[in-house]
């Protein structure tokens, strides 16, 4: 599994022009949206611990403002989004491949898994819709994106 890890101040999620997801985020606070690809060989456990790294990574500001806490420390709402375009495959010419991308029925509940485990963990989540066309909007803050990869 891959994710795409953005520290945001504010996210939503649209379709067909309706809020399908949004944090709630306190002014002054921060949450982050994760953008969530999913290959043939993944697994419920491989989700898992995609949601345990995500929940846990340091990239909120500390005491010193370093990136000292996690979503976990502060908690960061996160909004989770299904994303296959994560597992393009840019290597010959100029289409994408997405072979490497799991298709619907294997990676939607995947997707799922990793919102649930964030919840379980306790964390505020909100979701997109699998397989629909999203408008997303954020404000990344940092700005700090970051790959993830189990």
């Amino acid at each position: 599994m891959r994710a795409v890890i953005q520290r945001v101040t504010e996210a939503s999620v649209r379709v067909d022009g309706e809020v399908v997801g949004a944090l709630d985020i306190a002014p002054g606070g921060h949450g982050l949206v994760a953008l969530v690809g999913v290959t043939h060989d993944d697994t419920p456990e491989s989700a898992a611990v995609l949601a345990d790294k995500i929940w846990r990574l340091r990239i909120f500001g500390g005491h010193d403002g370093g990136p000292e806490r996690a979503a976990a420390d502060v908690d960061a709402p996160i909004l989770v989004i299904s994303q296959f375009t994560l597992y393009a495959n840019t290597a010959k010419g100029r289409r994408p491949s997405w072979n490497a991308a799991a298709p619907g029925p294997v990676a939607e509940p995947l997707v799922d898994a990793v919102a649930a485990a964030l919840r379980e963990a306790g964390a505020q989540v909100a979701t997109g819709r699998f397989g629909a066309h999203m408008e997303v909007d954020l404000v990344n803050d940092g700005p700090v994106t970051i790959l993830l990869e189990v």
